[in-house]
């Protein structure tokens, strides 16, 4: 970042300071790295309650007759299948198959949408989406910088949110509804980026702190505490969750990352189909491939990973598993048929460590209902 750029704040900057939060510039933004600890953070999360400051995430509006139109043509998953009062994760790719970004789609109500996008890619989306609206009855509205976000995520989060939101627990994995809190209109979506049960508010800015803090206050009798970005990363890598800019990008494709579920080649022409297409008719030369330690060790971004003594790839986002006890880590290797199981080995300071590739997800919370 240049010395020229001004970092950016949330809502709730200065109420992790006063939380004593350790705060970071990620992707342009000062966000909580943590708070008491990473692990604590995280043990939270898995067994009780969290709350996310997610804020640097992009909302964008498309609305209009010819909406649904627009974000069939632009997604890869099937937008029309969306009710009002539903939501659905997505992937919108380029013309070559590669993925622009993954998003959240909402449908508020017929021709009426709201789309979560990533803090680093809010502009790119955006402009991508006026793009292929040329022609069609169809505004898109990027109004970010109106609203707040919060994430409160982990088993007793329903019972967190009903205090704030009696209406919440009804909601289904997945669910979307309009809300007014504080007199102001709002959004709550049943959705999250941890792997357990969760939901995030988007608020407008002018009640951000009033949500966070009465969220945080009334929640401590269900061992709700603040998290931080660490936290998040560690939980959403055991959940399998694509962390856009290291596991997905312009370059790789939904296939390669190991997403495939997402593509819905019967639902019509959208861009990138025909690539897409050619690409899961041929298979893919490199798929992003989980990957476990099998000795202590922490692995890093950017560490090789070696099959039958040769490199096949590296390490695009790597960890420690708190779930697991052991070191974890994705990255695209050019062996795409290797089965779970299959000993590699990763490189960390010079060293070969023994590991074994993994079906991802990592982790599978028990908290969550069986097909929720």
């Amino acid at each position: 970042m240049s010395a020229s750029t001004t970092i950016r704040r949330t809502p709730l900057h200065e109420s992790h300071v006063q939380l004593h939060g350790k705060l970071v510039d990620f992707h342009g933004w000062e966000l909580p790295v943590q708070y008491e600890s990473i692990i604590k953070e995280h043990e939270a999360v898995r067994h009780r309650c969290g709350l996310f400051d997610v804020s640097h995430m992009g909302q964008v509006f498309v609305t209009g007759p010819q909406a649904l139109d627009l974000l069939q043509k632009v997604n890869a998953n099937d937008i029309a299948r969306l009710k009002p009062g539903k939501a659905i994760y997505s992937h919108m790719p380029n013309e070559a198959g590669g993925i622009v970004d993954d998003v959240i789609v909402s449908c508020l109500a017929e021709g009426r949408y709201l789309v979560v996008v990533n803090a680093a890619t809010r502009e790119k989306d955006a402009a991508w989406m006026r793009r292929w609206a040329a022609g069609l009855d169809a505004v898109v509205d990027d109004r970010s910088d109106a609203y707040g976000m919060i994430a409160v995520q982990g088993p007793k989060a329903a019972e967190v949110v009903a205090l704030l939101a009696p209406q919440a627990p009804a909601l289904p994995r997945f669910g979307a509804l309009e809300l007014e809190l504080f007199g102001q209109p709002s959004f709550l979506t049943r959705t999250g980026y941890t792997g357990e049960d969760g939901f995030e508010f988007i608020v407008p800015n002018e009640t951000a702190v009033r949500v966070w803090s009465d969220l945080l206050t009334m929640g401590r009798s269900f061992g709700t505490v603040p998290c931080g970005l660490g936290a998040r990363d560690v939980l959403r890598l055991e959940a399998g969750y694509l962390l856009y800019g290291q596991d997905a990008d312009d370059e790789h494709s939904t296939y390669e990352a190991n997403y495939g579920w997402v593509v819905k080649l019967d639902k019509g022409d959208f861009i990138g189909k025909p690539a897409l297409a050619a690409q899961k008719k041929a298979g893919v030369r490199r798929l992003l491939t989980g990957v476990r330690l099998l000795s202590r060790g922490v692995p890093r971004l950017g560490a090789a990973v070696l099959v039958e003594g040769r490199e096949a790839g590296q390490l695009c986002s790597a960890t420690f598993s708190p779930s697991l006890q052991a070191g974890i880590g994705v990255g695209y290797l050019d062996r795409p048929g290797l089965p779970a199981g299959t000993p590699v080995s990763v490189v960390l300071h010079g060293r070969e460590f023994p590991a074994e590739t993994v079906k991802v997800p990592f982790y599978l919370s028990p908290n969550l209902k069986k097909g929720a």
